[in-house]
């Protein structure tokens, strides 16, 4: 069904963007790749999938970088069918000493971006009346961590996006809905990981786990595999009247 359909994955050079895209892929969907850093390495791997694949180094903090990235994929691919709204950064600190800077750059990249994008692609989903925005928001979209103000706000700001772009587009065949994941052991988490390690002296599993147990249940990460599962299950016909929800696999974290 998702054949030659085409997917724009944003943030997805690494991580959870990529095995997102990944997951599509194996589905036969086209793939338009965005992120920083080394994009070789992604391409080739979505490409040995069988699709076609393109990238475009949009700085998603830039609306007219995001105008020409969408423009992009529409010269590339006809048009955007599957808009995952993934890039994302993080800053840690207290409100009173959160540096306004990096909390301008967090919503713009956790939470505008997905604004510019989802305003880009409607169009076109809404003629063909056909389209998938998936959101990967965060279980911080559900509850809230201390010294994580930005990534909070931008969060739970994701989720109301979700939940405004699923009403204004209930009577198509547009949907949108948001992942809402919790520990996922990406490199970046990773790091967080071998920091806790080094800083209290532990092993790396006695870290990893000390981690887990903060707050999640399941003392498991869920993987980027699993996240691109849930994705393509939104994009399938049993996803065609899934709207405005903001799905968690976090472990058991908000059921506490």
């Amino acid at each position: 069904m998702l054949k030659n359909k085409t997917a724009l994955v944003t943030g997805s050079t690494s991580g959870i963007g990529l095995g997102i895209a990944k997951a599509l892929a194996r589905q036969g969907v086209n793939i338009i790749l965005n992120g920083f850093g080394d994009a070789d390495s992604p391409k080739a791997e979505i490409a040995a999938l069988g699709v076609k694949v393109d990238y475009h180094g949009a700085d998603m903090s830039k609306p007219s970088d995001i105008e020409d990235m969408m423009k992009f994929a529409a010269d590339r691919f006809g048009r955007v069918d599957i808009l995952v709204n993934n890039a994302g950064i993080q800053h840690v600190a207290r409100i009173e000493d959160f540096p306004v800077e990096r909390w301008d750059a967090v919503l713009a990249i956790n939470l505008t971006s997905a604004f510019h994008t989802t305003r880009l692609a409607l169009p076109a989903m809404r003629a063909a009346n056909w389209g998938r925005i998936i959101n990967v928001a965060s279980v911080h979209g559900l509850v809230a961590s201390a010294e994580k103000s930005a990534y909070v706000a931008a969060k739970h700001g994701i989720v109301g996006l979700t939940k405004v772009t699923a009403l204004e587009n209930a009577t198509t065949g547009v949907t949108c809905n948001a992942i809402c994941p919790g520990w996922v052991l990406t490199p970046l988490v990773q790091k967080q990981v071998d920091a806790k390690a080094a800083a209290l002296g532990l092993s790396n599993e006695e870290a990893t786990k000390l981690l887990l147990g903060e707050k999640e249940p399941s003392m498991q990460f869920t993987t980027p595999d699993e996240l691109g599962e849930l994705a393509v299950f939104f994009c399938s016909p049993a996803g065609n009247n899934v709207r405005g929800v903001a799905w968690n696999m976090d472990g058991g974290w908000a059921a506490q």
